[in-house]
């Protein structure tokens, strides 16, 4: 087992843990929470030797194997899965020796009883079933069996933080060492590896702020809090309740406390002073300094931001119309007939690789389709996240500098108080963002996107870097946000708590889920047998829950599927009656286009006080009559545009075929 006694941690003058125990088991999984900079990844540091700490003990079995997934990694030639199987140095030293010794002369004394005994414990040490579990850990960390064959050098900074996260799993380890493991996983590869750390034997210990991931793998959580570290048992939902139970019970012992202290604060002031009164004076002066003050709970997140009202809101935001999206000659999506309306809450799930990101990039416009369009809603004003455009921030600038290059004409108080909804405080807000964390950087982005009012959130992965209470500020945030929002995101909790449908990306299809998460994860696992036994997973399939856990398609799916296709027929037959209607869509969202910015302009000189001058009189005249005839013409267009879109609607929902529903 483990023991820490009394330890004190520092890294440079900041103090992160004062006479901290804890006392760690073989077997158990342990969840170690708490804000960030608060020493858990110190504490991990001390328990690989690359710390040491200034008092106390730290007790480990010295035989015990560690694992941890390592930060670098080299740009080697060797191969990912033999990269992987690196991870279990015991079997790489066992294969090394098998190789002198078997290329030994014969007549080496005992040479054959040297070759039994190390064919004896690589059999023991799993050694021939060795790279099959590797090429299986591989799969469900989202390699392609091409891609376990290809050099470690080929692949991108997240692709080679899994292929170090392999490595640690591949260890036949007694202590497993995980500091955000999920960060550079998607959600299909976190529900794997969700599952294979329950299997894990030895002592684990993990830090993640993903909390549905914690409730299904912790059995303990410690929670690092004023330099100490305290132990509840159970997940990371059990330790909410019992942290809250706590707290509500220090905040009483706090204010009955606070009465008892102004009692007797009260009495000495009275009777200091008073002969008769000098003994029980100072008796109370000595209850006071005896007295061990209880703090005031307090477990105020440092996040408080809400979505700005937008600006406009049309009633559809966004109509990609059969459109392939891919890049260059590659296509990754085909067909996809997809129209975002104010209002919608979707969720993007689908294997690694299937496409996600890329359909968000061509509906934020940074991914030019193959072929098909793309058609805006008028006022459509898009907000996108995702982790490259975190590389568009500018180092050597300030978060305050960032927002005011947004709009220049803002208060800079008006600023910091918005900054400081996201933890940007005092001074903090005017320094070069380049030394930044990760998750400060995460934050300002979103706070850029906030504050530009957008109807339309894409965001891809925005919790990475995240710490738990900020992903719960930005959950709280995006529940009351009034606009559209389409998220891909491994943190379930964000996903279960945002959105209200699910799409599915697969086979190069896009398609409604018809399901919640706990269907998604057995769709999730029949795909991936389904694509390790070398089959093409079922064509279309939506979702678990259409045909029962661990059941092929039965014949009502199939006609569901005869259904769609009859629906798809249909629809190909109305285009000639549809595409004169978009057409004269697209010229009315133009045309409101312009004569909204010239209103706006008009807008803009009547509200400075030249326009207001004797000599600009006759302007004056012609620019209020023609902000007039431009209201008139809008007025006009957004009827028209009503009516054009009404009977593409009513095309929507003509009846279909015989034999098919709508």
């Amino acid at each position: 087992m483990i023991r820490i006694s009394s330890l004190t941690l520092a890294r440079g003058p900041k103090r992160l843990l004062h006479g901290a125990s804890l006392t760690l088991f073989p077997g158990q999984k342990v969840g170690l929470i708490g804000p960030n900079g608060c020493g858990k990844s110190s504490l991990f540091a001390l328990l690989r030797g690359e710390m040491h700490q200034d008092a106390g003990e730290v007790e480990c079995p010295a035989k015990w194997v560690m694992a941890h997934v390592a930060q670098e990694t080299p740009a080697t030639a060797v191969s990912a899965i033999d990269y992987a199987l690196d991870g279990d140095r015991e079997l790489r030293d066992v294969e090394a020796m098998l190789a002198r010794v078997e290329g030994e002369p014969l007549d080496t004394p005992h040479h054959g009883e040297r070759i039994a005994e190390l064919h004896a414990h690589y059999d023991h040490i799993g050694g021939y079933t060795a790279r099959s579990r590797a090429a299986a850990m591989l799969s469900g960390l989202g390699f392609t069996e091409a891609q376990q064959a290809r050099p470690v050098s080929e692949f991108s900074g997240g692709w080679r933080m899994r292929l170090n996260l392999a490595q640690a799993l591949m260890c036949r380890s007694d202590l497993l060492l995980l500091d955000e493991p999920t960060n550079h996983l998607d959600l299909d590869a976190v529900l794997w590896l969700e599952d294979w750390l329950k299997a894990y034997p030895g002592l684990m210990l993990l830090i993640t702020h993903d909390r549905d991931f914690l409730d299904a793998v912790a059995q303990r959580i410690v929670h690092v809090d004023q330099q100490k570290l305290n132990d509840y048992a159970g997940n990371y939902s059990a330790f909410e309740r019992v942290r809250a139970e706590h707290l509500a019970a220090q905040q009483s012992a706090f204010v009955k406390q606070q009465r008892q202290i102004a009692h007797l604060k009260s009495y000495v002031d009275r009777f200091r002073a008073k002969a008769t009164k000098a003994k029980q004076a100072q008796s109370r002066i000595k209850t006071l300094e005896r007295m061990e003050v209880i703090a005031a709970a307090h477990v105020d997140s440092p996040f408080e931001f809400q979505f700005r009202e937008p600006a406009h809101k049309p009633r559809q935001l966004l109509h990609l119309k059969e459109a392939s999206l891919g890049y260059g000659e590659q296509a990754i999506l085909g067909h996809v007939e997809w129209r975002l309306f104010y209002g919608d809450r979707i969720g993007l799930l689908g294997p690694n690789g299937a496409g996600k990101s890329t359909l968000v990039k061509s509906l934020a416009g940074e991914l030019p389709l193959q072929k098909g369009g793309r058609y805006e809603g008028q006022g459509l004003k898009i907000g996108y996240f995702a982790q490259h455009q975190l590389e568009i921030l500018r180092p050597a600038e300030s978060a305050l500098w960032h927002l005011k290059r947004l709009d220049p004409e803002v208060r800079e108080q008006e600023f910091r108080d918005f900054l400081g909804g996201f933890d940007f405080r005092g001074g903090r807000v005017t320094e070069p963002i380049g030394p930044f964390s990760g998750g400060e950087k995460a934050r300002l982005a979103l706070a850029l996107i906030v504050w530009q009012k957008p109807n339309l959130l894409l965001l891809d992965e925005p919790t990475n870097h995240l710490d738990i209470e900020m992903r719960e500020a930005l959950a709280e945030a995006l529940q009351d946000f009034d606009g559209t929002l389409v998220v891909v995101a491994h943190d379930r909790h964000l996903l279960k708590a945002t959105t209200d449908t699910f799409w599915l990306v697969a086979d190069g299809q896009l398609r409604e889920f018809d399901g919640d998460l706990d269907d998604y994860k057995q769709w999730a696992r029949e795909y991936a047998a389904a694509r390790d036994k070398g089959a093409k997973p079922k064509e279309g399939r939506g979702s678990p829950a259409e045909n029962g856990p661990n059941t092929a398609p039965d014949m009502d799916f199939v006609d569901r599927k005869a259904q769609k296709r009859a629906e798809a027929a249909a629809r190909q037959k109305s285009f000639a009656a549809r595409k004169p209607l978009e057409d004269q869509l697209a010229k009315l969202e133009a045309d409101m286009k312009a004569l909204s910015s010239e209103l706006r302009d008009i807008e803009s000189w009547l509200s400075m006080e030249a326009a207001y001058a004797e000599e600009n009189k006759a302007l004056l005249q012609d620019r209020l009559k023609r902000q007039g005839e431009i209201n008139a013409a809008m007025s006009d267009a957004e009827w028209k545009w009503f009516e054009v879109q009404q009977k593409l609607d009513a095309l929507d929902n003509a009846p279909t075929p015989a034999g098919s529903s709508a």
